[in-house]
C-alpha cells in the first residue's frame, strides 16, 4: 500500500489531516456533516462511480477516525449522531476496532481457479487427469473448470505445463492469517471478530479502502490541550517514515510541536523486556514449559490465545515495549499521560487491557502522526536541532526488524549465563505464525525461543507505516549501530537491579 496505494493514502492523510485541524482549532463538532465535501470538492466523480458514493465513503472515515463506528447502508444515520460521546476526554475504542465500510466494498469474488488464454487443448490434458472431483473439462476453446464442484486443492494449476491456470483471491481474505473475512448476504467482506486479531493487514492490502481502523486523533488532542503532562512514546520503526530528509531528532522535535512535552523511545522498554524475557528464559524453559514464545507482538499473543489456547502460557509473561516504557515513565512521573506512536493497530487493542489502561492512554500510528504534522503545518525537515538521542541499546531498536527480538533475548541471556545453549526460530506474518505453533504443538520446539510477528518483516512492514519496507530497515539498522549501548545489561536508564 505503501509503495502503490497512492490515492487512498491520499484520502486517508486528508481524513486524518481534516480531524486533527478540526481538534486543533476548536471547530464546533456538527461542522463534520460539512467536511467530506471539503476533502471531495465539485460535482465529478475521480475514484467511484459517483461522487455522492465517494462522500458517502468518506463520511464512514471519518467517523472512525472520531473512533465511531461505521454505519450501516441500510440504516438512517447523520454523519454525527453519537459523537457527543468523543468529546469525553479518555474516551476508549469500542470494538470492533477492523470495521468494513460497506459502501466501499466491492464485494470481490472469493478464492477461485480460472484458466486464462494460455491454454492450448493439450493432448495430455493433464489438468482433467488430476482433478480429483472431476471439475475440469475441455471445451471448445480451452478447458472449463466446473466452480460448483472445484474444491480448490489447485493441482490443476501445478500440472499445467503453459501455466494456463491461475488462482485468485480476494485481497483481504488472502493476507488474513487467521480466516477472519467471511462474506455477508451481498457477497461483501466482513470480519469475525471470534478470529480476528486486529493485525491489520486487511486495511493495507484492500484495494478500493473498504476496510479501516478507528483512530484516537481527535480525543488525544483535546488531551494534550488540556494536560501538561504528556508523553509521546515511538515505537523502534519510527526512522524513515516521515521522509529522508527528517532526522530522528527532527522527528522527536516535531512531535513536541503537536503538544507534547516529552518523547522517549519504545526501544528502552525494548531494552527492558530484553532483560525479562531473558531471565524468564534462563528459569523457566525446559524446568517449567517446554519452549518460549516472545510477548511483544500483540496480534501474534491474540492469535496464539484463539487458536492455540492450551499453549498460551508458554509465551512470554513479560509485557511488551510499549507498556515496559510507559511503565517506566511512569515510575518518575506519576502524572503523565502517555501516547504511544507506532506501526500497528493491534496495539490499540493491547491498550485496552485491564493491566494496561492506566500506562497507555492512547494510541496512533504513523499514518495518523503524519495527518497531525499535516493540520499543524509542521515542516520535519525545517527544525534546527543538535542534540542526539541516545534512550536504548543496539539490541533494543533492533526489535523492529523480524528476528532482532529473539536476537536480544537470546544475546542478553547468554550474558547472563555463557553455559546456555538457545535455539531461536522466528515467524512473520500470521500464515507463518500458525505453521511455527503447530510445530511447537506437536513438540518439535521444545527448548526453542520462538519470536512471532503478525507482519512480514517485522513491524517495520505494519499497517500503520508510511514508507516503504525496505527504507525503513536501512534507517533503522543505520539508528540502532549509533546507540551508545550495546545491550540492555549497559543501558545506564534502567535500574541496576534489573541489569543484575
Amino acid at each position: 500500500m505503501k509503495e502503490s496505494y497512492v490515492d487512498l493514502i491520499n484520502i486517508r492523510r486528508k481524513v486524518f489531516a481534516k480531524i486533527a485541524q478540526m481538534a486543533y482549532d476548536d471547530v464546533e463538532l456538527p461542522e463534520l456533516e460539512k467536511a467530506s465535501f471539503e476533502i471531495i470538492p465539485g460535482e465529478v466523480a475521480h475514484y467511484r462511480d459517483s461522487v455522492f458514493r465517494e462522500r458517502a465513503i468518506v463520511d464512514e472515515r471519518l467517523r472512525l477516525t472520531m473512533g465511531l463506528d461505521a454505519r450501516k447502508p441500510s440504516e438512517f444515520h447523520r454523519v454525527t449522531d453519537g459523537i457527543v460521546d468523543t468529546e469525553v476526554e479518555k474516551t476508549l475504542f469500542l470494538e470492533p476496532l477492523v470495521n468494513v465500510i460497506t459502501s466501499a466494498c466491492e464485494a470481490c469474488p472469493t478464492k477461485a481457479y480460472v484458466v486464462t488464454d494460455n491454454c492450448r487443448k493439450c493432448l495430455a490434458h493433464p489438468c482433467v487427469n488430476v482433478c480429483p472431483k472431476n471439475a475440469v473439462s475441455i471445451g471448445k476453446d480451452r478447458a472449463i473448470i466446473d466452480q460448483e464442484k472445484c474444491i480448490k486443492c489447485g493441482r490443476c494449476k501445478e500440472t499445467c505445463p503453459y501455466s494456463a491456470i491461475v488462482v485468485y483471491e480476494r485481497p483481504c481474505a488472502a493476507v488474513c492469517g487467521v480466516n477472519a473475512i467471511d462474506s455477508d448476504y451481498l457477497g461483501r467482506a466482513q470480519i469475525n471478530p471470534d478470529k480476528c486479531v486486529s493485525c491489520g493487514r486487511c486495511v493495507t492490502h484492500c484495494p478500493f479502502g473498504a476496510i479501516s481502523d478507528k483512530s484516537q486523533i481527535y480525543q488525544l488532542i483535546k488531551s494534550l490541550k488540556k494536560h501538561a503532562h504528556s508523553y509521546a512514546i515511538i515505537a523502534p520503526s519510527f526512522l524513515g517514515q516521515f521522509g529522508p530528509l527528517a532526522s530522528p531528532v527532527q522527528i522527536f522535535e516535531g512531535i513536541k510541536q503537536l503538544g507534547f512535552n516529552e518523547v522517549v523511545e519504545v526501544s528502552l522498554g525494548a531494552d527492558i523486556t530484553t532483560l525479562h524475557e531473558a531471565k524468564e528464559y534462563l528459569k523457566r524453559v525446559p524446568e517449567e514449559i517446554p519452549y518460549m514464545g516472545t510477548s511483544c507482538c500483540n496480534s501474534w499473543t491474540l492469535m496464539v490465545k484463539k487458536l492455540f489456547p492450551d499453549q498460551a502460557d508458554y509465551i512470554s509473561d513479560s509485557s511488551s515495549p510499549m507498556v515496559e516504557t510507559a511503565k517506566h515513565i511512569k515510575k518518575n512521573d506519576p502524572d503523565a499521560t502517555i501516547t504511544f506512536i507506532g506501526p500497528c493497530i493491534s496495539k490499540k487493542l493491547e491498550a485496552l487491557r485491564e493491566d494496561v489502561k492506566d500506562y497507555v492512554h492512547y494510541v496512533i500510528t504513523f499514518e495518523e502522526l503524519m495527518g497531525m504534522f499535516v493540520a499543524k503545518g509542521v515542516e520535519l525537515s525545517e527544525i534546527e536541532v543538535s542534540k542526539e538521542i541516545q534512550d536504548a541499546s543496539t539490541l533494543g531498536r533492533g526489535y523492529a526488524i523480524a528476528g532482532g527480538v529473539a536476537e536480544a533475548v537470546k544475546a542478553t541471556a547468554q550474558l547472563l549465563d555463557p553455559s546456555k545453549e538457545i535455539i531461536v526460530e522466528g515467524a512473520s506474518t500470521l500464515q507463518e505464525c500458525v505453521k511455527l505453533m503447530r510445530t511447537a504443538k506437536a513438540g518439535k520446539k521444545n527448548g526453542y525461543l520462538l519470536e512471532g510477528m503478525a507482519c512480514p518483516g517485522g513491524c517495520i512492514a505494519g499497517p500503520g507505516t508510511i514508507a516503504s519496507m525496505s527504507r525503513v530497515k536501512r534507517a533503522v539498522t543505520d539508528f540502532k549501530n549509533k546507540a551508545e549501548f550495546k545491550t540492555p545489561l549497559e543501558n545506564t536508564f534502567i535500574s541496576e537491579e534489573l541489569r543484575k
